[in-house]
C-alpha cells in the first residue's frame, strides 16, 4: 500500500473517532496531522470555538480524547499528542474550510507535482468543486483538494 494512502485512511480513522468526542465537549474539531516518525510520530489536533481556544480548552480536550486513544489504541506506535487552536497560520483541511477562506493568502503544498511545481503561495479565491482556486503570481490554479500535502492562511498584519 501506498504510504500516503495509509496515511490518510489513518487520519479518516482518527477523525471518525475523536471528532464526535471533541463536538460532545463543545468544540469544532478543525482538523488532525499525523506524521509517523517512529518513536517520534505526532498526532496533533486541532480544535476551534466561537471567541477562540484558550490553554484550559486544550487541556480539557486533550484529557478525553487521550482517554478514548488508549482504549481505542488506533496508533500502533508511540507518539506525541498535542492537542492545538488552528491559531494565526491557520491550516486547512476540507473544502468549506477553503470556501470559507476565500480572499486570504495562502501556502500550500502539495502531495505530488502539479503543472512541474508542489508549492503554491498566493490569494486563495474560493473553490470550483472538489478544487481550491488560488491565484499566484499572474496565474489561476485549479487544485484538487485531495492533491494537498499542507495548506495554511498567511496572516496579514496591516
Amino acid at each position: 500500500m501506498h504510504e500516503g494512502v495509509q496515511v490518510s485512511s489513518k487520519l479518516e480513522e482518527l477523525q471518525a473517532l475523536l471528532a464526535p468526542v471533541i463536538v460532545a465537549l463543545g468544540y469544532e474539531c478543525w482538523g488532525i496531522e499525523f506524521s509517523a516518525q517512529g518513536r517520534h510520530s505526532m498526532l496533533r489536533v486541532y480544535i476551534d470555538k466561537e471567541g477562540g481556544v484558550l490553554v484550559d480548552d486544550c487541556a480539557i480536550v486533550s484529557r478525553q480524547i487521550s482517554g478514548v486513544l488508549d482504549v481505542e489504541d488506533p496508533i500502533a506506535v508511540e507518539y506525541t499528542l498535542e492537542v492545538s487552536s488552528p491559531g494565526m497560520e491557520r491550516p486547512l483541511f476540507t473544502i468549506d474550510q477553503f470556501a470559507k477562506f476565500a480572499g486570504e493568502q495562502v501556502k500550500i503544498k502539495l502531495r505530488s507535482p502539479f503543472e512541474g511545481r508542489r508549492n503554491f503561495q498566493g490569494l486563495l479565491r474560493g473553490v470550483e468543486e472538489q478544487d481550491v482556486v488560488v491565484h499566484v503570481e499572474d496565474h489561476e490554479f485549479l487544485l484538487p483538494i485531495d492533491m494537498i500535502d499542507k495548506a495554511n492562511i498567511i496572516p496579514s498584519f496591516d
